[in-house]
């Protein structure tokens, strides 16, 4: 059986808990007309009155309290769901997908203020190389590292990547010391797997910019992730090249040195990334919008 329209009942529901149209009218912001109007087209739809109608009061009738009961708990259900649905877009668990270097060397350390700003939200990280499909995932957004070219999703660039040499400061003058660009022949080159194949500047890049013909750039170790290419530069066993996101704070804390000036531009940025329809939702843009404060904050240190 099809459903009374929703008007009618909660007119209904609103005029039986004050059992008068004048004070239903003014709880629903309408005329004491439209109430009546809505209670006539309830009635003729159920095929039976629901109230009494008296000169200076209103009853319900039999049937109008058997009925009453199971509007009165709809419209609470109806209503405690909205809550939950709501609540729940501001409560509760936020899954960013993002990759493992930029969680474990820029993101991670920083996760502290976000909780004492947003402690109603609960971050759960999930760490991927690959860009995840959201329509298959059980994720609400991402940070992503590419060209911003992302079909169907919001995208807002959080940061830009310069490339440039790092090593541990003991390096600097060790039993060889590294001065010039062209010392780096005796050292060892250390290198991430995920940026051979990215239009990135790489020791190639790097060497032909320094104007350096005395070094092998394709020579040392490969790692499959910058975060433990970065670990070996901490180590001390050779030269990273690193990325600006992941060295930060290293370099800040004296961990890593840059011997050389020259840096270049990276080819791509990170962005955070959700579905169009998601942009908005309050956890999303809290996380968001967080982000961009943390970025902006490393823009005020400069």
């Amino acid at each position: 059986m099809r459903l009374p329209p929703l008007n009618a009942l909660r007119t209904f529901e609103t005029a039986a808990r004050h059992l008068s149209f004048t004070k239903a009218a003014a709880e629903l912001n309408v005329t004491q007309a439209a109430v009546s109007h809505q209670i006539r087209q309830l009635e003729e739809y159920l095929g039976m009155p629901l109230f009494r109608r008296f000169n200076r009061r209103l009853a319900l009738t039999d049937e109008g309290q058997q009925y009453l009961p199971s509007v009165r708990a709809a419209f609470d259900e109806l209503s405690s769901a909205t809550r939950r649905l709501v609540q729940g877009d501001r409560y509760g668990i936020l899954t960013v997908s993002v990759l493992p270097s930029f969680a474990a060397r820029w993101l991670v350390p920083r996760l502290g203020r976000f909780r004492h700003a947003h402690p109603e939200i609960d971050l759960r990280l999930a760490a991927a190389v690959e860009s995840v499909d959201f329509n298959r995932a059980d994720v609400d957004m991402g940070i992503r590292y590419g060209r911003g070219h992302y079909p169907g999703l919001h995208a807002v660039r959080l940061m830009e990547d310069e490339y440039f040499p790092v090593c541990n400061p003991a390096l600097l003058d060790g039993p060889k010391p590294l001065r010039r660009p062209g010392d780096l022949q005796d050292h060892t080159l250390l290198h991430d797997e995920h940026t051979l194949g990215e239009p990135n500047p790489r020791w190639e890049d790097w060497l032909r910019a320094a104007g350096v013909t005395n070094v092998n750039p394709n020579r040392g170790p490969i790692f499959g992730d910058a975060s433990m290419m970065l670990q070996a530069a901490l180590a001390g066993q050779g030269v990273a090249m690193g990325r600006t996101a992941l060295v930060i704070d290293d370099l800040a804390a004296g961990r890593l040195v840059r011997p050389f000036d020259l840096a270049l531009p990276g080819g791509f940025a990170y962005w955070v990334v959700c579905p169009e329809a998601m942009a908005e939702r309050p956890k999303i843009r809290a996380f968001r919008e967080w982000l961009l404060a943390e970025v902006a904050l490393l823009g005020d240190a400069d």
